[in-house]
């Protein structure tokens, strides 16, 4: 089979322009509400948010590895920044977002790196159950985070905006609950007679002229803090103003940038992933990663928050037709111009359409489907499922990237234990003097156990033939375990034979073993 050839540069941005400006424009009104809510997840004004889409769509549209992937600020990264953001807030006002910003710099930099240690062939070795744990605790944080804006406030008591503009309070509690009702059924329910416009846009709407006609004194985006007002800057967050360009800088923000870098590309390769089956292509995740790191660092200098593919975003555009770096450039360039040119109405979103759109970015987000099917699961899979869900949820602050590790290395002990019973050794009488044991299977730390039961070790015929045809010797363990019954045998004065290793193992074997082997 020929091997398929990139596309051209010009294939790459103008194969499809009046389709990708049309879903570009589209995909713009899909990002602003989620930009304005990510940015209050993690804290910061929405300005932060809006400047990080709007850098992160221009710079992963030139470097990015997957063409008509959307790129913005995400829950995911935005629920890792929240501890961040208040610590940098308790050392001095206005420091949380320099030290977010320090994290995005870094982040850029850590994925530059895993893109070259080619960390996405790794990202094979992830099971599912781990993915749907993940997805499951995401969306879980992503509800969580909606609370407040619901007038059900856990924290209330522990700071100075309890009953304040920023949150509903009294008889603003039930306004806002009845706009969020209507809000989800537009969402979900204007799909089922048209999808020529996004939902989640004219839910925003309605909302917004029912709240201005009625003069609902409810909180709004304005609310959040300042919108832009013009170009986002270049600036250093450091210096006069700024952060410390220390080692105690970087040791309070690496653990975030860190957590973002791993959890960022898990999104955007799943969602890479997503794009290819949809579009019946193969792109290198590799360069996606090093394109995700360059962009991040772009935003954090330009005053925006790090993020990562937009999994919903990226299947809109798609959809809608979006096949070429234009689409992705042109949701930035139009996302920035409504901005500008529709900021006093933006300011007037009620946070309560916001609460509706991300409470169905979060039911979007859990893997429905799995949990549906929950009983028809392995159990091994539900238990990596449980355990990736719970270290996530149990953790302070809430870490999807070490709920990942303990879901992989659960899976990976559960797949070890079973890899391990498939290793079997058959006794075989050849005479009363002379027997013969036939080995097949893998011979490796896990197995060693079961290879050792095999044998009897204290029952000493003339001589014993060891037959490794069928089987393979992977590590130093395997070769211990082989060596200790050459040995137990021996000591009890029979004489034995190694035979069929294959060139691999007997090499591992002759290199690392303590014994001289016998083999034919």
């Amino acid at each position: 089979m020929a091997k398929r050839s990139s596309p051209t540069l010009v294939n790459q941005w103008l194969a499809n322009p009046s389709k990708d400006l049309l879903s570009g424009l589209v995909v713009a009104f899909a990002m602003i509400p989620e930009a304005i809510a990510f940015s209050g997840i993690a804290g910061v004004d929405p300005k932060v948010g809006l400047f990080g889409a709007f850098c992160l769509s221009l710079t992963i549209a030139v470097v990015g590895g997957r063409m008509a992937m959307i790129t913005s600020a995400t829950g995911s990264t935005a629920l890792l920044m929240t501890g961040l953001v208040a610590t940098g807030e308790a050392r001095g006002p206005g420091l949380g977002v320099q030290y977010l910003m320090v994290a995005g710099l870094v982040t850029g930099l850590l994925q530059i790196l895993w893109g070259y240690l080619r960390l996405a062939y790794q990202m094979r070795f992830v099971p599912q159950g781990v993915l749907s744990g993940f997805v499951n605790a995401l969306a879980l944080l992503i509800f969580q985070a909606q609370l407040p804006q619901l007038g059900l406030n856990l924290h209330a008591g522990d700071g100075e905006h309890g009953a304040s503009s920023l949150l509903p309070h009294g008889g603003q509690i039930p306004v806002v609950w009845g706009l969020v009702l209507l809000g989800l059924v537009i969402i979900y329910g204007l799909p089922r007679l048209t999808r020529v416009v996004p939902s989640q846009l004219v839910a925003i709407i309605v909302l917004t002229a029912i709240s201005v006609g009625f003069s609902f004194d409810i909180p709004t985006v304005s609310s959040l803090g300042t919108l832009p007002a013009g170009l986002p800057s270049f600036s250093l967050p450091f210096g006069e103003g700024g952060v410390p360009f220390s080692l105690d800088t970087l040791g309070l923000v690496l653990p975030t940038a860190l957590a973002i870098s791993l959890v960022g590309l898990m999104e955007t390769f799943l969602t890479q992933d997503i794009l290819d089956d949809k579009t019946d292509t193969t792109t290198n995740k590799n360069v996606e990663a090093r394109g995700q790191g360059i962009a991040n660092i772009v935003a954090s200098l330009f005053g925006g928050m790090a993020g990562c593919a937009l999994v919903g975003q990226s299947v809109m555009n798609v959809d809608n037709g979006g096949r070429t770096r234009l689409s992705t450039l042109f949701s930035g360039v139009s996302l920035l111009a409504m901005i500008l040119l529709a900021g006093s109405w933006l300011k007037q979103i009620p946070m309560a359409a916001l609460v509706a759109v991300m409470i169905s970015i979060a039911v979007s987000t859990a893997d429905i489907n799995g949990l549906r099917n929950l009983r028809r699961i392995p159990k091994s899979d539900t238990s990596v499922m449980l355990m990736t869900f719970a270290v996530t949820m149990l953790t302070t602050p809430h870490n999807l990237a070490l709920g990942v590790l303990a879901g992989v290395a659960l899976a990976g002990i559960l797949f070890s234990r079973k890899v391990a019973k498939v290793i079997q050794v058959e006794a075989v009488e050849i005479s009363d003097q002379e027997r013969l044991y036939r080995v097949q299977g893998q011979l490796f730390f896990v197995s060693k156990v079961y290879f050792l039961q095999g044998f009897d070790l204290h029952d000493h015929p003339e001589r014993i033939t060891i037959d490794l045809s069928q089987a393979h010797i992977w590590d130093q363990s395997g070769v211990a375990a082989l060596d200790q019954v050459i040995r137990k045998f021996r000591s009890g004065g029979s004489v034995v034979s190694v035979i069929g290793l294959n060139e691999e193992s007997l090499d591992l074997f002759e290199r690392i073993g303590g014994q001289e082997s016998a083999h034919a």
